[in-house]
């Protein structure tokens, strides 16, 4: 669990997906935002959803960084929300877990 949140802390971004990622995480609502992200009706845990949006975010900004046509800056941001939301879970549940 440990490496995924060091994978996140490696994630480095424009500062505005950052900002936007972590003022939309206080309103995440985790069904309705990972069935649209994920296409999926069953959740996994917060381990695997976040392997996962860091696999998507990944593929997002390497579109935006080619300035590919096929970029959805909506979509970026919303799987922002999503892993800022997601790493949080993660880390109240260690914390959690600690106590």
């Amino acid at each position: 669990m440990q490496d995924i949140l060091t994978r996140l802390s490696g994630i480095h971004r424009p500062a505005i997906l950052v900002q936007a990622g972590t003022i939309g995480a206080r309103s995440y609502r985790r069904g309705p935002a990972l069935r649209r992200i994920l296409g999926k009706a069953t959740l996994p845990r917060s381990t695997i959803v976040l392997v996962q949006l860091i696999d998507i975010e990944a593929d997002l900004n390497a579109r935006r960084k080619k300035t590919d046509a096929g970029y959805n800056l909506v979509r970026h941001i919303e799987v922002m929300i999503a892993l800022n939301a997601e790493a949080a879970i993660l880390r109240e549940t260690l914390r959690d877990a600690v106590t």
